[in-house]
């Protein structure tokens, strides 16, 4: 080991694949160095200044930290009201708090000017390399109106040529760009354009058929936003953007495990039948109460309420989510019953893997960011590290 190393013990270590016991996960600064048994650290080298410093964390598991690929906002901030790389900062310090140690900020369905906008300052963001901030995810607004959800129907238009040039700046200027369309409003020929300028094309907010939405995805598509939710059900005539999404092995599928958004039930259905090798992976969907005692927020000049674990316009509609990952994992373990490896994958690996980043964040193998964070046996974040360093 080099005299810069550390190792943090753990009762169980999560190295983005499974669960360990009698291990240490070795740090070097910003780096991970290894997971390895603790009986195999270097700690009885008779020279005290080359052996290993051990910190015993207890009775915690040890996890990469968590990676939320849709994230409308944090800390009082919705993404769209952004002035600056500090209010994207205060988004980011939000989420690090609750445990997610890589996100990707989200735009829901706006006007070009602000589109374009808030890509400028997401770039800066990554320029400043703010904490957290990994890209950013373009929900909208080439979206179906009947599809709407919360998304303002008055906003919602078809993707023009101005709006590439604003994505190809976005996809070379940060380093993740998701854009998420509906793809009977946005042609295969264009979606292959988005794919090869580098973004990560997702299908959601859809009335698409199931012939269409795989049609997308053999453009190169390759995620599904939110599985259930605002987008054509499962039929068994037509099973639609749901039947797509569960029935094609690429693509990933993005859920909100709040037991509101998607029924406990449900979720199991969709883990039986999704086709591998693509997975389920969770997202919060969460806006700009989380983190915050905030009970209410505007959306585009409409008031979104906050109460009893749901956030809803004054009609009922739902507008996002007030969910953690630690709510998230408690229901995927607890109500659906998966295990809590492979809830902590869903967490972790799986949203790595859907933006190609799997190497670097959502795991804890050799040369990945040492980002980490410790979880009680509720799921709850007793302490989080980012870059190696402990910040809360």
């Amino acid at each position: 080991m080099t005299m810069d190393c550390k190792a943090y013990r753990a009762e169980r270590i999560f190295d983005g694949d499974q669960v360990l016991t009698d291990h240490a996960v070795v740090v070097s600064g910003e780096q991970i160095v290894s997971v390895q048994p603790v009986a195999e650290l270097d700690t009885a080298t008779p020279v005290e200044d080359l052996a290993t410093p051990v910190e015993d964390l207890g009775d915690v598991l040890l996890s990469p930290g968590f990676v939320d690929l849709q994230v409308n906002g944090g800390g009082g901030i919705m993404l769209g009201d952004v002035q600056n790389v500090d209010d994207v900062a205060q988004i980011c310090a939000a989420h690090i708090s609750l445990g997610t140690t890589a996100l990707l900020p989200t735009l829901i369905t706006d006007a070009p000017d602000n589109t374009q906008r808030v890509a400028e300052i997401g770039a800066a963001a990554w320029k400043a390399q703010v904490p957290g901030f990994h890209g950013l995810h373009m929900e909208g607004p080439h979206l179906s109106a009947a599809r709407k959800g919360a998304h303002d129907a008055q906003l919602i238009r078809p993707m023009t040529y101005e709006d590439l040039e604003v994505y190809a700046a976005a996809a070379s200027d940060l380093p993740n760009l998701l854009i998420t369309v509906a793809p009977e409003t946005v042609p295969v020929e264009t979606i292959a354009k988005l794919v090869g300028y580098g973004a990560v094309v997702s299908l959601g907010h859809s009335g698409a058929s199931y012939d269409v939405a795989i049609s997308a995805a053999e453009a190169g598509a390759t995620s599904v936003t939110h599985l259930f939710n605002a987008m054509s059900p499962l039929q068994h005539r037509d099973p639609g953007m749901v039947g797509a999404a569960l029935n094609c092995g690429s693509l990933h599928v993005g859920l909100i495990a709040d037991g509101i958004h998607v029924d406990p039930a449900a979720i199991q259905l969709a883990m039986r039948a999704k086709q591998d090798p693509a997975r389920i992976y969770l997202v919060t969907d969460a806006m700009s109460v989380a983190g915050t005692e905030k009970t209410r927020f505007e959306l585009g000049g409409r008031t979104i309420f906050r109460m009893n674990g749901r956030l809803t316009l004054e009609d009922g509609t739902l507008a996002g989510a007030d969910v953690d990952f630690s709510s998230s994992l408690r229901v995927m373990v607890k109500q659906v019953g998966v295990s809590l490896e492979e809830a902590l994958r869903m967490a972790t690996r799986y949203p790595a893997e859907v933006i190609g980043r799997s190497n670097q964040v959502g795991t804890l193998q050799a040369g990945a960011r040492s980002d980490f964070i410790a979880l009680d046996y509720d799921f709850g974040v007793k302490a989080v590290w980012l870059g190696g360093t402990k910040i809360h």
